[in-house]
């Protein structure tokens, strides 16, 4: 019995004990810690980095053959200006127009040698009809079309003393005769020769071949106001159309004042070229040019009391020719 009891008494120890004593957590070594498994985020996708020796390609683009050249793109101006069209035969053609109040009026077309070539409308004297610019016409247009010859002893229809027209310039070139002048004009007719000076700019422009905004024109003596007066209708109608007016020997012959003209001109923008020659003793067409003031006009003045067409001389100073080659080039320059 007594071994049985302590047997017993054994056994209750024992299990006191095993309840008494904590669990004891082992201390963590670095030979334990290299030897856990690491666990990766479950969160995240797992990146095998590449090897350290490894070196990433650089795709090689594809060369050309190599006898392949790679030509590059011609780049095309974005202002490029297509190339005018070739200019109409050189020989002169009549041309029918109609004045504002139904006259029939007749002229003749000199052609540039360019699709748009520059206008240069001429306008006749009291004298004489648009056979006047006979030989000076085709001085301007400068394609080998021959004048008439000479007759009468006249300095502007003999083209042998003319100064050179530059190589590279060609102007188109009109001329008309005003009403009742065929071989002279008979009888004034002011306000009908203003609508023909009028109805003259407005067929130039328009006529095939011509740059419609580069016109000038040129006038001796009643054909003198008509360059004025129609240079200034003709921007009225259609702004900076008319570049210029050169004005031999003008005198208010068509009604408007030849200077109000001119001051009129001079409000237009572009401003016009303006030009007026004149001899001192030819008394209506000196006041005339002497009042008229403005930025781009100029008088010249010369001795005597010629007037008009009669200016047109080998032995003027300055030659009239060679102002209007200067006027001309500088009036279409601008703009």
């Amino acid at each position: 019995m007594l071994r049985i009891r302590w047997l017993l008494i054994l056994a209750l120890l024992l299990g006191g004990c095993a309840q008494a004593t904590p669990a004891v957590t082992p201390t963590p070594t670095p030979e334990s810690v290299a030897a856990a498994p690491t666990l990766a985020p479950t969160a995240l996708p797992t990146v095998t980095p590449a090897p350290p020796t490894a070196t990433p390609e650089t795709p090689t683009p594809t060369a050309p053959p190599p006898t392949a050249t790679a030509e590059p793109p011609t780049p095309i101006p974005p202002t490029a200006t297509p190339e005018p069209p070739p200019g109409l035969p050189p020989e002169p053609q009549a041309v029918s127009f109609t004045a504002e109040d139904g006259q029939e009026l007749e002229g003749v077309y000199y052609p540039g040698a360019s699709g748009l070539s520059p206008m240069v409308v001429l306008m006749h004297w009291a004298g004489g009809d648009l056979r006047d610019w006979g030989a000076i016409a085709p001085w301007l247009q400068n394609r080998g079309v021959a004048p008439p010859p000479p007759t009468g002893g006249m300095p502007w229809l003999d083209d042998s003393w003319f100064p050179p027209m530059p190589e590279d310039e060609s102007y188109a070139v009109f001329t008309f005769t005003f009403r009742g002048c065929e071989g002279g004009c008979r009888q004034f007719d002011r306000e009908g020769w203003l609508l023909d000076a009028q109805a003259a700019m407005r067929t130039a422009r328009g006529l095939e071949g011509v740059d419609p905004q580069r016109v000038v024109a040129v006038g001796a003596s009643l054909g003198a106001d008509g360059a004025a007066d129609g240079c200034l209708l003709l921007n009225q109608e259609f702004p900076a159309n008319c570049r210029g007016a050169f004005s031999l020997s003008p005198g208010s012959y068509l009604g408007p004042v030849y200077p109000e003209v001119i001051a009129d001109l001079e409000a237009v923008e572009p401003l016009p070229l303006t030009r007026c020659a004149y001899a001192v003793d030819d008394v209506p067409s000196a006041r005339a040019c002497q009042a008229a003031e403005g930025g781009r006009y100029q008088a010249i003045e010369y001795p005597g009391d010629d007037h008009g067409m009669s200016l047109v001389r080998p032995d003027a100073d300055p030659p009239i020719l060679e102002l209007l080659i200067d006027f001309v080039e500088e009036a279409l320059a601008e703009g």
